[in-house]
């Protein structure tokens, strides 16, 4: 390498370490203003035992069905939803699911249908997050009605899935 070539090459480092060690001022940016402090939220919205007795949606433990159905009506679909969120929020829960029917049809086929019932309600309660682990069915078919008269009024009212808390 020739003389010139090494003068221009030193020359360059030397402006280039220049600049590089040249401390640019940094002016300070002013902080946009921060708003009051306010009081910590509660830790997530979790439910609480307590809640089970308190709260308008998880007091609601009975899912009906219409005649010879499994399907979980719309009307029912938040409180799934709730008992669900329970269910996540207590992974020491435990609920039986009690399937039950109207006096209408045989006792084996009854005690199928209330089972069939409290599957379709543990597996709604699994599509909102719930755990089957936390979950038992059972089925009493016709055994336990809560209304005698022989109507569809009455039938209607025991054509249902009770939701009850084993462990809260």
């Amino acid at each position: 390498m020739n003389k010139t070539a090494r003068v221009a090459l030193v020359a360059l480092l030397c402006i280039g370490a220049a600049a590089c060690s040249k401390k640019q001022e940094v002016k300070p940016q002013p902080q946009p203003e921060q708003p009051p402090a306010t009081q910590p939220a509660p830790e997530s919205n979790k439910y609480t035992p307590a809640d089970l007795d308190t709260d308008a949606c998880l007091r609601q433990r009975v899912v009906y069905f219409d005649f010879d159905k499994t399907e979980i009506k719309p009307e029912f679909q938040q409180i799934m939803a709730c008992h669900a969120k329970y269910m996540q929020d207590r992974p020491e829960s435990h609920i039986r699911l009690e399937g039950n029917t109207d006096e209408r049809g045989t006792r084996e086929y009854n005690l199928g249908l209330g089972e069939r019932r409290g599957n379709a309600v543990s597996d709604a309660l699994q599509a909102n997050g719930g755990s089957a682990s936390q979950v038992e069915v059972i089925s009493y078919g016709k055994e336990k009605p809560v209304c005698r008269e022989h109507n569809e009024d009455c039938w209607s009212k025991n054509r249902r899935v009770e939701i009850v808390y084993t462990a809260k």
